[in-house]
């Protein structure tokens, strides 16, 4: 046989992958038209293709054709190994780069500022296959694969430091002002007098921030408005004074929860405490309902689940007695409240309680008819089908989770938090049932839509360092990779 045989190696010019249109066939995922301008390119044959990618000539055929497609993610690996593709490429692709030394330096990562070239990826696909049996054990299952998730290059993408590993002021800064040391910030507030429009819109402002992930933002803002805000209430009288109080109670619940994802429980038990004490002083029920959620979120974070629940349970059934008639805004905090008390039951293990407590929380959210975000509760239907997710992976019942998990429209959750916390406790559920590739999956898109979720929070971390630890050769590469390039180690 004369000319090149089918045995050869494929050399691929190292230009080819430089070229526009390859690159855009990578970041597409789109192995079809990758192969057609390697065959434009190179002259190769479907058989020597189908050979170096470990796959069969009709195959490669119906990539080429378009009447097939590759969406598994062993594939695209064989097929990243057989053209023996480049770092820059593998990543394109959304794969781990080629790793030739242990130590952290080894990848080859673009700039820090670099985002992927496509938007964040829809994830209904993680949950389309039923979650009885591992795809590890099924190849069939594993052909049922997460259509969209797996098509934008995630992997290009570095992201901002962990909280945790910023300035190391910005934690200091919350305990200055929590401990009521901080004269200089509380003094420039007292040189004129407070103007609440201002204070009102960093509020919100500092809320918006919080929803949409942005915590480095939070920690580097609110240190400076708390003071401002604990200035407020001291020189100000009668409603201003109240309105003062309710500012003052949501921007603490706001450094509460901050400094509970960020693992510091005594600064944030003081911030959960400051909240409470300036919403009783507000003399507003709403304001104290809302506050009473990062109290019970203080207690769960101590362990004390009993007590947790106890009190979410109390004082929503005080709040729906003292409220003559509910409107949107006291359904939605007497709903969050109830939801909160439904996570600290599961994590005492108490089933029936969250049950009960979801029950009902669910009954406010069918009053309230619609998602809404009133006095930033992000309550609603969906919402509280999310926190039966929670409640159920809590409580080990992975199966359940992804059946409830699969009637959620993600398109109805606005609020990015939310929606990074579901995507966590999803990745949460397959890990349970052993689904590696699906939770690594959901996990990468938890981090392309809340990059600090993932690298700030210490629950995200242990739950990748989870999944890098137990998962089969097949997804141990890309789970190593993934959680090399956001700091966690073993």
């Amino acid at each position: 046989m004369s000319g090149r045989r089918v045995f050869d190696l494929i050399e691929i010019p190292d230009e080819f992958w430089q070229h526009p249109d390859v690159l855009d066939a990578l970041r597409r995922r789109d192995v079809g038209r990758l192969f057609i301008l390697l065959n434009d390119a190179t002259g190769i044959s479907q058989t020597r293709l189908a050979i170096a990618c470990d796959t069969t000539q009709p195959k490669i055929s119906g990539y080429m054709r378009g009447v097939a497609k590759v969406e598994e993610l062993e594939v695209f690996e064989r097929i990243a190994d057989g053209l023996n593709l480049p770092s820059h490429a593998r990543i394109a692709l959304g794969l781990a780069p080629i790793v030739t030394d242990t130590s952290p330096a080894a990848p080859v990562i673009p700039p820090r500022n670099a985002r992927p070239a496509l938007p964040a990826p829809a994830v209904s696909g993680l949950l389309s296959a039923d979650a009885g049996d591992s795809e590890e054990d099924d190849p069939s299952v594993r052909r049922r694969t997460f259509v969209g998730l797996t098509g934008a290059a995630l992997f290009g993408a570095i992201l901002a430091d962990p909280i945790r590993s910023g300035p190391a002021d910005a934690i200091e800064s919350f305990a200055a002002v929590l401990a009521s040391y901080a004269p200089d910030t509380a003094g420039s507030a007292l040189d004129e007098p407070p103007d609440l429009p201002s204070l009102a819109s960093a509020v919100a402002q500092a809320k918006r921030d919080y929803q949409a992930c942005r915590y480095s933002d939070v920690t580097s803002s609110l240190p400076v408005l708390l003071s401002r805000l604990q200035a407020a209430c001291a020189v100000l009288d009668g409603e201003a004074r109240s309105r003062a109080y309710t500012l003052s109670a949501e921007a603490h619940h706001v450094a509460a929860s901050i400094l509970f994802k960020v693992g510091d429980e005594g600064l944030g038990w003081l911030a959960a405490d400051r909240s409470m004490q300036a919403a009783r002083a507000s003399e507003d029920p709403l304001t104290v309902a809302s506050s009473a959620r990062i109290v019970t979120h203080a207690l769960m974070s101590g362990k004390h689940y009993r007590a947790a629940t106890d009190t979410a349970t109390s004082l929503a059934a005080k709040f729906d007695h003292d409220v003559t008639t509910h409107d949107a805004e006291s359904l939605s905090v007497y709903g969050s409240l109830l939801l909160r008390g439904a996570i600290a039951a599961a994590q005492h293990d108490n089933r029936g309680g969250a049950d009960e407590l979801l029950t009902e929380a669910e009954g406010a959210a069918a009053r309230l008819g619609d998602d809404l975000n009133l006095r930033w509760t992000a309550f609603g239907p969906t919402n509280a089908s999310l926190h039966r997710v929670n409640v159920a992976v809590t409580l080990g019942d992975a199966g359940t989770a992804i059946d409830v998990a699969r009637s959620v429209d993600l398109g109805r959750i606005d609020v990015t938090e939310r929606k990074a916390s579901f995507l966590m406790d999803t990745a949460r559920a397959f890990l349970q049932c052993g689904r590696h590739e699906r939770a690594y999956l959901a996990l990468r898109a938890a981090e392309e839509i809340a990059p600090e979720e993932i690298t700030g929070r210490p629950a995200a971390r242990r739950l990748v360092r989870d999944l890098m630890s137990t998962a089969p050769l097949s997804v141990q590469r890309q789970a190593e990779y993934f959680a090399r390039r956001i700091g966690v180690t073993e």
